[in-house]
């Protein structure tokens, strides 16, 4: 159980770490949405790089796994903010990427 969830997020934070990264059209919408610059566009999706890594390097080293997936928590947290502080109510997809998140955390955890 532990490797198949830890896989899984760490695909899915990989996923919008390259978005990010790469400056597709929809993390560009999310940051206007949310009233940010553009230019948090590399910054966000290297954090979000850096726990979809961590996750796997976890996997190996326990502690890693554990500061990853803790600091997706905090990033999801993050966005949950960015939303709520101007009226975003569409948070379904913030919803799976923050429990998806704390279920890694939950199950880094137990392992560690």
């Amino acid at each position: 159980m532990y490797v198949a969830i830890t896989v899984v997020v760490a695909v899915f934070a990989g996923i919008a770490a390259v978005s990010y990264l790469a400056g597709h059209a929809y993390p560009r919408a999310q940051l206007d949405m949310k009233r940010l610059p553009h230019s948090w566009m590399p910054m966000l999706g290297g954090l979000l790089a850096a726990g979809s890594l961590g996750l796997l390097a976890g996997l190996v080293i326990p502690v890693l796994g554990v500061v990853a997936a803790g600091g997706l928590v905090l990033y999801f947290a993050g966005a949950l903010v960015a939303h709520l502080r101007v009226g975003s109510v569409k948070l379904a997809g913030w919803g799976v990427f923050f429990v998806s998140s704390i279920a890694a955390l939950g199950v880094s955890l137990a392992r560690f």
